[in-house]
């Protein structure tokens, strides 16, 4: 009946999990063979943290390339940019399993982490903005840098939060949702372009100018990102505001 009983417990609270974490663990079951092997091979977790900076750098080279070199309506820079974005991102969810299974857990290696996550993606948009004002897509590189400004605030109020003693997470969009929507939507914007072409515009009878482009594939996610980055933000402050006025009432 005990048996019964746990197992029934067990079950529950495997069911009110986020999908967000049965997600992440099911990641985690897939490069987990990875990790081990990168474990093997002596890659510590500043190792992989450093790998995913630079390759943020190479994220930012490839815009930065793309407005220098190609033209408005070659693509492709946004889509090779956004399969290396993911790629980045993969190594940002090793540093953290490579320090779990191979028993390298800091706490200098928990702030490096930090630094470089948020150094990686401010790299990202810097080369995302470069890439938008330079083909002259100016609202779009206004609402991208929104987005920067929403992303380092979501991780900004948390770390004042913990490092005022309360929890401070949770929201739509934080650094794995907007790695993932920056790095799908940039592919989806190259590959489209390559079958519709990168100049299409959807103009719609009485309406004086096009409703839709190629690249809106990839600059409209990056606006609806400034509004949630944004609202996820001020969210965790309410959030710690009202845990903060509990630990003081106690």
């Amino acid at each position: 009946m005990s048996e019964v009983v746990h197992k029934s417990i067990n079950n529950s609270s495997m069911e009110r999990q986020p999908l967000r974490i049965v997600l992440q663990q099911l990641i985690y079951k897939v490069i987990n063979p990875f990790v081990k092997f990168l474990i093997r091979i002596g890659f510590t977790p500043n190792a992989v943290t450093t790998t995913g900076l630079l390759l943020n750098i190479g994220v930012a080279a490839i815009f930065v390339l793309g407005a220098e070199e190609g033209n408005r309506g070659d693509l492709s820079y946004v889509g090779w940019a956004g399969g290396l974005i993911l790629f980045a991102g993969l190594f940002d969810m090793l540093d953290g399993q490579v320090a779990r299974l191979g028993n390298m857990s800091s706490t200098f290696g928990a702030l490096y982490d930090s630094v470089l996550d948020r150094y990686s993606e401010l790299i990202m948009f810097l080369g995302i903005c470069y890439y938008l004002i330079g083909h002259h897509y100016f609202l779009s590189s206004l609402f991208a840098f929104i987005a920067l400004i929403g992303s380092m605030m979501v991780s900004y109020v948390r770390a004042r939060a913990e490092g005022l003693g309360i929890e401070c997470k949770g929201g739509l969009m934080q650094r794995p949702e907007r790695v993932v929507t920056v790095g799908v939507t940039a592919i989806a914007c190259g590959i489209t372009a390559s079958f519709i072409g990168g100049d299409y515009k959807l103009f719609i009878p009485g309406i004086p100018f096009h409703v839709f482009e190629t690249i809106s594939i990839f600059t409209f996610p990056l606006t609806v990102m400034a509004v949630l980055t944004n609202i996820t933000a001020i969210n965790r402050l309410r959030d710690a505001k009202k845990s903060l006025e509990e630990k003081e009432m106690k």
